[in-house]
């Protein structure tokens, strides 16, 4: 099951009336307040891009999350991670292994989870 990008943002929208939030500041720190504020929303939103299989998305979604918990180097040290690898782990060309990232989304209150396809979908 494939979710276009566009559903990623009708859930944001449908949820939030984001792009007034973003208008007037950086996307990215406008995404950290909203996930802040709405961590279930975050969920989702990672679950959407882990089901489309987009690591970008991925690293980009966790960076903001993590900003919304403080920082990148907060998470590391609840994680019980290099800082500086995690950085490194979460750029643009970051490949999270899969225990890095489950320690990244523990600190950050959420874990993986493997839910059955719908063929029919």
């Amino acid at each position: 099951m494939r979710i276009r990008f566009s559903t990623k943002i009708a859930l944001l929208n449908n949820r939030q009336n984001l792009m007034s939030r973003i208008a007037d500041r950086p996307h990215d720190e406008a995404m950290a307040e909203t996930f802040g504020k709405d961590p279930a929303l975050a969920a989702e939103m990672l679950t959407a891009i882990l089901a489309d299989c987009d690591r970008e998305e991925l690293l980009i979604a966790l960076r903001q999350i993590a900003r919304a918990k403080g920082s990148v180097a907060a998470v590391a040290a609840s994680a019980g991670l290099n800082p500086t690898q995690l950085y490194r782990t979460l750029s643009p060309a970051g490949n999270p292994m899969i225990d890095s990232l489950a320690r990244v989304l523990k600190a950050l209150g959420l874990r993986l989870a493997v839910q059955a396809v719908d063929e029919a979908a």
